[in-house]
């Protein structure tokens, strides 16, 4: 098997590895199993944890089923896919406190390293179940895009398949495929942090329907405002907007282009080369090097072009009703963990239409950010005492600066962002080898990790999660450079492509075991947050289940929002900052690396940060 990024000694049982001792325990993936599924005839089909057909019912009856069972066993439910049926439960008022989605956790496990004793069994999962990121079955934001084959971006399900369709699995068939998983965490080489990884990711895809169903404030009003401040008045159908053809206007005046289509980039580029601007493409950090009278309004252009495609009047209708911006989010949705989005493109909110989100009458926002995730995250993988001690502050740049390892807080992000990433030339392959002598334990492990994807091997992250193994075009790529007649074109294709998978791998384990403590955190703090007791003025518009209670609105790989009655405002912070301070422990067990949250309380999203 191949070598697999963890701690590099055990403080208790000086064995390799920690988590397994911090993380899961007891309440993981235990206690009462209820499976749900829609049968052929269409009625919805309960199974208790003796394998009894606890009792069938219509589908409309279903959500008032489910709420007393949850009430009487707290059960956790066994699905096929969380997006089957979350929505519809969270519609009718019905909330479920845990899950076990097999779609997501069986993608997990179709390809971890950590379950590769399981042999044939772990390969054996049954055609209802989507294909798992090994076998293309979603994309990796940090893979190279020269040496993916791209299959489809998300998980083959973005469209969410119909309860009681031919293929749906019967509430006997998902029993089946529940303890083929649970027999395959608890076999695998680390079981409790499996346990964890499967309970961290099923609460997630509970997340995600309760974020849209519950949807993020959004003040239509402020977000016009925002627009027509930027653009000018909302133009007909097929226009630009004045501001954009003010601008338009400037530049072919200063390129002399009269008829210049700025939106074509072969056109833009030729004239701006024939203006004497030698650019080899339409960058923004390529442009802002040439001094012309023409970069500027060009620039502005190209900024409102995005601010109009990305989140104008036309995604403003489309995406935000009733006060409400209501993403599709994709739990799971890249390799390494991370989430994605199917629609409204939430993960991508820019700074200017921020002052958009803005609680309601007599509710706040508690906005949350982990500082500087994933360089703590590195540190308290590899166990490195001295790039803990860097991170017992807020500024974890700031502290490396202080350290003496680098000259300005500029070049410690440049360097621990080039030693994530894989960066060897520049600022960055300049500045990572006095990284390497300050933290040989952090690089070390990082470099490992890229030789093991070098190699074509995959990686896997603190809790089992691992990385997809290389395309067929990356092996062509090998194969060719071996042969007796390959030619230097051949051997530098090889390089080139083993490279940058090694890149991919390097990052891998860090941003997964990020994602991994994201998870968590996220998983805290709606269990936090579902304890505290329902009172305030009504937010109508969040839905029957978060009208009076904080909830969540909003998550960024490592950064959250929660819209609480004001009322409650100190205490859903404290439980943020808890939840946090919870996952560092159950992820990392008393590796002394902390994880500080930027956190405010305020009433819209803009000010967060000021």
């Amino acid at each position: 098997m191949p070598p697999t990024p963890r701690p590099a000694t055990c403080d208790r049982c000086h064995g390799p590895g920690f988590a397994d001792h911090a993380v899961g325990g007891p309440r993981q993936n235990r206690g009462v199993r209820i499976a749900i599924a829609t049968t052929s005839a269409g009625r919805v089909a309960f199974l208790d944890p003796d394998g009894d057909l606890r009792g069938e019912c219509d589908p409309a009856d279903a959500p008032r089923e489910v709420a007393r069972l949850e009430a009487e066993a707290a059960p956790r439910w066994v699905w096929r896919d969380t997006r089957e049926w979350a929505p519809a439960l969270l519609e009718a008022g019905v909330r479920v406190a845990r899950c076990h989605d097999l779609r997501l956790c069986g993608a997990i496990l179709a390809s971890s390293t950590a379950v590769a004793a399981a042999g044939p069994v772990a390969r054996e999962r049954p055609a209802w179940l989507p294909a798992g990121p090994a076998e293309g079955g979603f994309e990796s934001e940090a893979a190279p895009a020269a040496s993916v084959d791209r299959g489809p971006v998300l998980f083959d399900l973005d469209q969410v398949p119909e309860p009681g369709t031919a293929g749906s699995p019967s509430v006997a068939d998902l029993v089946v495929e529940h303890d083929r998983q649970v027999h395959l965490a608890e076999s695998s080489d680390r079981p409790t942090s499996m346990r964890l990884l499967l309970a961290a990711e099923s609460a997630g895809a509970l997340i995600a329907a309760e974020l849209h169903a519950a949807g993020l404030p959004w003040r239509r009003s402020v977000h016009e405002r925002v627009l027509e401040e930027a653009l000018g008045p909302r133009p007909p159908v097929g226009r630009k907007p004045a501001r954009m053809d003010e601008l338009a206007a400037q530049v072919r005046r200063e390129l002399e282009a009269p008829t210049l289509r700025l939106d074509s980039q072969a056109d833009l580029l030729r004239a701006l080369r024939a203006a004497g601007i030698g650019v080899d493409s339409t960058a923004k950090w390529e442009l802002r090097e040439h001094e012309h009278p023409a970069v500027a309004p060009l620039l502005a252009y190209k900024r409102l072009a995005r601010l109009l495609s990305a989140n104008g009047w036309a995604w403003l209708d489309e995406w935000v009703v009733d006060e409400r911006f209501r993403a599709d989010y994709v739990a799971g949705g890249t390799a390494t963990g991370r989430w994605a989005t199917s629609g409204g493109g939430a993960l991508q909110l820019p700074k200017a239409v921020r002052a958009a989100v803005v609680a309601d009458p007599g509710w706040s926002l508690v906005v949350a950010d982990a500082s500087q995730l994933e360089p703590r995250v590195l540190a308290a993988l590899a166990r490195d005492p001295a790039m803990a001690a860097a991170g017992r502050g807020r500024d974890m740049y700031r502290s490396i600066v202080d350290a003496g390892v680098v000259a300005t807080r500029d070049e410690a992000k440049v360097a621990l962002l080039g030693a994530m990433y894989g960066a060897t030339t520049g600022d960055s392959g300049r500045l990572v080898p006095q990284l390497a002598r300050a933290y040989p334990r952090a690089m070390a492990l990082v470099d490992r990790a890229a030789r093991d994807g070098e190699a074509g091997r995959q990686v896997t992250t603190l809790l089992g999660r691992s990385s997809p193994l290389p395309p067929p075009s990356w092996h062509a790529a090998q194969a060719a450079a071996s042969q007796p007649d390959a030619t230097v074109v051949d051997e530098r294709r090889a390089r080139s492509s083993a490279r940058d998978w090694g890149r991919f791998t390097r990052n891998f384990v860090v941003q997964g075991t990020a994602a991994e403590w994201a998870l968590c955190w996220l998983a805290g703090v709606r269990t936090r947050l579902a304890g505290m007791a329902a009172g305030g003025p009504s937010a109508a518009a969040s839905g029957r289940v978060f009208e009076r209670a904080p909830h969540l609105v909003y998550f960024l790989h490592d950064e959250l929002i929660v819209h609480t009655p004001a009322e409650h405002a100190d205490a859903v912070a404290d439980a943020v900052r808890a939840a946090a301070a919870e996952a560092g422990r159950l992820l990392f067990g008393d590796a002394p690396v902390e994880f500080p949250l930027d956190l405010a309380v305020t009433a819209s999203y803009a000010s967060a940060g000021a």
